[in-house]
């Protein structure tokens, strides 16, 4: 699971010593990396590493609730309108296609995705005085049956990408992901698992990543697809994704954007933070006017689709 996998960095070296990454299904063996993260801000964005080492994602709802962090409740409709298009399509192969969410945390996305609950819902769930006290234990058995109440008819298999441990651990406990990778594909190339989970990948999503992965890991990710794949990725107006639309193209994936459209993410953590945003979207040629300059971070929605679908 790439932690909301980030670039490399000289603190940022979770799978860099060359052992192998988790892979959490019956059958399978999982075996510990060490993400080693930092709490700084790296190119001026704040950076929440902390938040993805805990056992459960209380710190997570907790950290972020104050910065109304929203891009998931925002991409659920998009995702399920997206995965009912790709699901539709007839590739020969037998199957629904599954759901890889890259940086995927503890499974939000995919919570969103599979479960009749909002944002909002899991924010005053995690928040909630009455769940402060419990041990993850008996948080996670009650997640699990929580979900499982709220499992929607229409739900599809999807699979966790995150170098994050303890939180893809939780997400694929609790039941919101069906298998979980830790692989960090802006290292190495994907384990024996995760090649064999791609080959029923028909969709691949990505909620706040693009901060944090190249077309580095996209390259991986296309190499080892045997379904035609389709990307559907909020990214923030702070970066570049034109280098994974070109690594995209390679792989006959033409992407389409309305930059008139954008989705606010969340609030800044501080002026510092706010005078990066404003003048890394500048830089890349945006108008920070009633978006970043009002006080958010604001996304973009590009989606990918192959040239024969």
């Amino acid at each position: 699971m790439l932690r909301r996998a980030r670039r490399a960095s000289p603190a940022r070296k979770a799978g860099h010593d060359g052992r192998k990454s988790m892979f959490w299904e019956e059958g399978y063996e999982m075996v510990e990396s060490d993400p080693g993260r930092t709490d700084d801000v790296a190119g001026g964005k704040s950076r929440f590493d902390d938040i993805y080492d805990r056992p459960d994602p209380r710190a997570y709802f907790q950290r972020l609730a104050p910065l109304e962090y929203e891009i998931p409740h925002h991409a659920q409709p998009v995702f399920r309108r997206v995965a009912t298009d790709r699901a539709a399509l007839d590739d020969g192969h037998r199957g629904r296609p599954a759901v890889l969410d890259v940086c995927c945390s503890y499974g939000i996305n995919a919570a969103l995705l599979n479960h009749d609950v909002t944002l909002a819902e899991m924010y005053e769930r995690y928040t909630s005085p009455a769940c402060q006290t419990m041990p993850t234990a008996e948080l996670a058995a009650g997640d699990k049956e929580f979900y499982a109440e709220r499992r929607r008819p229409d739900a599809v298999p999807v699979f966790g990408l995150d170098v994050a441990a303890p939180a893809v651990q939780y997400a694929l406990g609790v039941g919101l992901l069906d298998a979980a990778f830790t692989d960090d594909l802006e290292q190495s190339s994907p384990s024996t698992g995760l090649r064999r989970a791609l080959a029923e990948v028909g969709l691949i999503t990505l909620t706040g990543g693009g901060s944090y992965i190249t077309a580095r890991t996209f390259r991986a990710l296309l190499g080892s697809v045997r379904r035609p794949v389709w990307v559907s990725a909020f990214v923030l107006r702070t970066v570049s994704y034109h280098p994974i639309v070109r690594a995209l193209a390679a792989h006959g994936l033409s992407t389409t954007v309305d930059v008139a459209h954008t989705y606010p993410q969340r609030l800044f953590t501080d002026e510092r933070e706010q005078r990066y945003a404003i003048e890394a979207v500048r830089a890349l040629g945006g108008d920070p006017a009633g978006r970043e300059k009002d006080g958010r971070f604001h996304s973009l929605h590009y989606e990918s689709r192959s040239d024969s679908r």
